[in-house]
């Protein structure tokens, strides 16, 4: 029996949450007995979740507390006084006065020929079975008292089909198949891919992936529901076939996406089996992709750094230390660095990978120990705009709305996102409500697979050109006001009226109606105005938005557009609606609310206003500089310029990640000292002096936000390879540089940060564990979180309507460039792949490629596979090409998950006016036909062949 931490919660109430969608029951409660037991439930309730809630268990199998009610094993048959016949329990709601019985003589000999049935069309294999202990059918059996079959079928049934081995991580063994269909249920309800199907009839129906196909060649996902819903070993993990059933398990939040699914990490000893969803994850109820699910295999890989390194130079070999020695040699580099080039020339990068408490960590550090405010982090170069824009207009820098908040949604508009790559689990959440009939608007230069979904509503995609969102969202904003779709209520009571009036006047100019940016954008006017009509007279009109938004030199206009349109509409402030940034990396939320920006302490409070400073010297026992350090973009322009020299980077990969990678690696050779603390030799790394080895998150405690601002706790899973957790090598810096850390555990870090951040003041560790998971802001005012933000007011009072002009980018397509490039994920790899590049993963996605349209490949005279040079303005690469419809003409399109593709050697220093987020999401470019790599790939596989050797000849002389 596994053992497993929950947090506390009533058993219906988490029984509720599991089980079907609340909308789905009414507040009217229906009174009735099981098995002689009063009890009152929401009418609508099946009788099989009554009598759970009763704590009756009634045998099942074909019924899963995450799937609609099918009724087809008749194992949870019941007697139910005043019927004829014993109605299967998981089908019948329940009714006033009902009196069920759920166990007597004549049920109990039903379920035994039900199980005698099904057994007799299974291998009778159950001490070798790797499933064995961990198996509902054979738990099922024992609890109906099954003993002897008396029944077989020779040569009817499936004993003999063949196993399917063909995913790397699950093996589907038909013979053990006994056709409930849960998995065909998961795979259509919980994923909504659609992917498996019963082919066939009576004893020869079978599952089928696909059109019959192995699960590799079909359109599965692998994003587990199957696995999870099987109730035999037909569908098992191959890590529990090689490695047994685990025995225990540990609760915890996977560090992939911002979605922040809740895992069991289930364990055998001390080695990890399986991860498996949470059911009481309140981001993803239980649900998992490919990557959470399976793709964990990283943490122990061989490439892991297991011991520190220094070197004096960049062109040295490592030499493998002490912990001490280390910390010791990072500590001076770094104070002779500022000895010789002043107080403001070094700095340091958060990641948005590793913790709350360790990012924290991380700007004390350089705030309290550097003695300046030269701290950044990754979301510089994803979702800064976001704050800035989100900021200015709502007052908050985070998004509105709990995932669950789509299930109310009536009209869904997705910009710039690909949630089905990105975002796997919430997309299939918002799937879902399409599925229900809700409209879906999706604006992206590129045909996503979420327009794919089948739904009872209609679908709308506006395709518009690269760097012309602003245009789009003013053209829209144009129809609801020119229209009078606006929600004059809403922006009487909620909105201030002269900022207001002034965006009004802007708006309806004849320049931003959708007939005048049609030739801007490249969409129609007519499907523009189609799609503002169904934003702005839905019932609930939902925006979720992501880097195709942001990474724009108009990125912080754009969210700000966004923000307009809800506000006009009056879509704003309960469920079903909102304002959603699909964050991207685990915990980039919390790395902004952390205060890894340079103009502002944790809770996004400015260095300059001398309260918020005087609040944290007091605590901090230092001076805190009430000037802005330098960002990311400006530390590289001073490295080059020789007056920036030292850099500390904890989990983050700037030299793959960062545009123009010329631009990078130039600053990155330029410093002096260059301290990297990561799991593996990054291309980061392959730059650095001091390499410190890193944990992954099942190495540590503490706690992630996600794009809901969720607070979720990470739990030790293992102990840390390298013997310590991230945030005890940045309290070790800390100390080696003269500044006093003395944390035992992560909760004392969060004490302190709820002590000095306001939407923090009542997070504790101590509630998290009560709760299993807070949405900030949790104070004094919302002491229990906040799901839905601006539900009454906002931060700032009035909501405030900016003016959104349209500038057009200074990167255009021309003679010499023609195609405008643009990037993006793909649901097996994650970010610059460093993690998913070392699991099984790569099967799918084994190296980065470009997508042409065939109009533009035909041109050219190139052919699916062909190798292809791509040229812009600031470097050249060489990437395989895929031919694709989804792309349109004049528009190109690649991933970034393989450093050795390049995709950032051409894309430009062009950024964000107010924050500098690079514009990665437009590049103009050239596509010819070649036959080998760019210069720049082969130095790189040279360079990269150097540093290997260096940490290999160090690990070889440490052993």
């Amino acid at each position: 029996m596994l053992q497993y931490f929950e947090p506390d919660a009533s058993h219906a109430a988490q029984f509720a949450r599991d089980l079907g969608t609340p909308a789905r029951f009414s507040e009217t409660q229906v009174a009735l007995t099981i098995d002689g037991h009063s009890i009152s439930v929401p009418e609508g309730t099946s009788v099989l979740r009554a009598a759970a809630l009763a704590g009756i268990t009634i045998p099942k199998l074909c019924a899963s507390d995450n799937l609609e009610a099918f009724g087809s094993c008749r194992l949870c048959a019941v007697e139910i006084e005043g019927r004829r016949g014993l109605p299967a329990s998981c089908t019948t709601p329940v009714t006033e006065g009902m009196a069920v019985t759920t166990q007597n003589a004549r049920l109990a000999k039903l379920r035994r020929n039900v199980m005698e049935l099904y057994i007799s069309d299974h291998p009778l294999d159950c001490l070798t079975c790797p499933a064995n202990g961990d198996c509902e059918l054979q738990d099922m059996a024992g609890a109906v008292g099954l003993r002897e079959v008396r029944y077989g079928f020779d040569g009817a049934n499936h004993l003999d089909a063949e196993i399917d081995d063909s995913n790397p991580y699950f093996s589907f063994d038909p013979s053990k198949c006994i056709v409930c269909s849960r998995c065909v249920r998961a795979c259509n309800e919980v994923q909504g891919t659609f992917a498996l199907t019963i082919e066939g009839r009576g004893f020869d129906s079978k599952v089928a992936a696909g059109q019959n196909e192995p699960f590799m060649d079909s359109e599965c996902v692998s994003c587990g529901a199957c696995v999870q819903a099987c109730p035999t070993s037909t569908l098992m993990e191959k890590s529990v076939i090689e490695q047994g059933v685990p025995e225990h398990s540990v609760v915890t939040t996977c560090a992939y996406c911002g979605v922040g699914c809740s895992f069991e990490a289930q364990m055998k000893g001390d080695q990890l089996v399986r991860m498996v969803p949470y059911k009481g994850g309140d981001a993803n109820h239980g649900h998992s992709c490919v990557k959470g699910r399976f793709a964990f295999g990283y943490a122990t890989h061989k490439d892991r750094i297991k011991e520190p390194m220094i070197r004096d130079a960049i062109d040295q070999p490592w030499r493998a230390v002490s912990w001490e020695e280390a910390i010791a040699f990072a500590a001076r580099r770094l104070r002779e660095t500022q000895t010789k080039y002043g107080r403001e020339s070094i700095g340091g990068i958060t990641s948005s990978r590793c913790t709350n408490e360790e990012t924290y960590l991380v700007q004390k550090l350089i705030r309290a120990a550097f003695g300046n405010n030269n701290t950044d982090t990754c979301a510089r170069v994803c979702h800064s705009p976001t704050g800035y824009g989100l900021k200015t207009t709502l007052g908050e820098s985070a998004g509105t709305q709990t995932f669950d908040s789509v299930m109310k949604a009536d009209t869904i508009l997705v910009i710039g996102a690909n949630p089905t790559d990105a975002h796997p689990v919430f997309a299939s959440q918002m799937k879902r409500r399409l599925r229900q009939g809700a409209t879906l608007i999706v604006a992206d230069p590129r045909r996503i697979d979420l327009l794919k979904t089948p739904h009872g509503g209609r679908s709308l995609h506006l395709p518009l050109k690269p760097g012309t969102n602003v245009a789009l969202v003013n053209s829209l904003a144009h129809v609801v006001v020119t229209e009078g779709l606006e929600d004059a209520d809403f922006i009487a009571k909620r909105c201030d009226s002269d900022a207001y009036q002034r965006w009004r006047d802007f708006i309806q100019e004849p320049q931003n109606s959708p007939e005048a940016l049609e030739s801007v954008t490249g969409v129609p006017a007519v499907q523009v105005r189609e799609a503002a009509r169904a934003y702005a007279n839905a019932g609930n009109g939902a925006i979720y938005y992501g880097l195709g938004v942001t990474e724009h030199s108009q990125g912080s206009t754009m969210v700000m557009g966004i923000a307009n349109l809800a506000m006009a509409t009056g879509n704003i402030g309960r469920e079903g609606v909102g304002v959603n940034p699909l964050r991207g990396q685990n915990n980039v939320q919390g790395s902004c609310d952390m205060g890894s920006f340079p103009h502002e302490l944790p809770g996004y409070q400015h260095v300059a206003d001398p309260a918020v400073r005087e609040k944290f010297e007091a605590l901090w026992h230092t001076t805190i500089d009430d000037e802005p350090g330098l960002r990311i973009p400006n530390m590289f322009d001073a490295a080059i310029a020789g007056t920036f020299k030292g850099l500390y980077v904890q989990g983050e990969d700037i030299a793959q990640s960062d545009p123009n990678t010329q631009h990078v690696e130039a600053a990155l050779t330029a410093l002096d000292c260059l301290i990297v603390q990561d799991i593996f030799l990054n291309e980061t790394a392959k730059y650095a002096h001091v390499l410190l080895p890193g944990s992954t998150f099942l190495e540590k405690n503490g706690t992630f936000t996600n794009a809901e601002r969720r607070i979720n706790r990470v739990r030790k899973v293992m102990p840390p390879v390298a013997g310590k957790e991230d945030w005890e090598v940045t309290q070790d810096l800390a100390n080696a540089m003269g500044y006093p850390m003395h944390y035992t555990h992560p909760s004392e870090i969060m004490d302190e940060i709820a002590q000095l951040t306001p939407t923090f003041t009542g997070v504790s560790y101590a509630k998290l564990e009560a709760r299993g998971s807070i949405q900030w802001p949790c104070n004094d005012a919302f002491p229990d979180g906040t799901p839905t933000m601006h539900a009454l007011d906002f931060p700032i009072g009035k909501g405030n309507f900016a003016i959104t002009e349209y500038v057009p980018t200074e990167e255009r397509a021309s003679r010499r460039y023609p195609l405008l490039l643009t990037t993006g994920r793909i649901l097996s790899q994650y970010n610059v792949g460093a993690q998913t590049r070392r699991t099984a993963n790569s099967a799918w996605h084994a190296e980065d490629v470009l997508e042409i349209h065939p109009s533009d490949a035909e041109v050219r005279g190139i052919a699916d596979g062909d190798w292809l040079g791509i040229s812009s303005r600031v470097g050249r690469t060489v990437l395989r090409c895929r031919v694709s419809e989804r792309m349109a003409p004049g528009v190109v399109y690649t991933t970034f998950h393989h450093p050795g593709s390049g995709a950032n050697v051409i894309t430009t220093d062009n950024s964000d006016w107010a924050t500098n987020c690079p514009e990665y999401k437009v590049t103009a470019v050239q596509v010819e036909k070649v036959s080998q790599p760019s210069s720049w790939q082969q130095h790189f596989q040279r360079f990269d062949e150097r540093q290997q050797r260096y940490l290999e000849s160090a690990e070889a002389a440490l052993k």
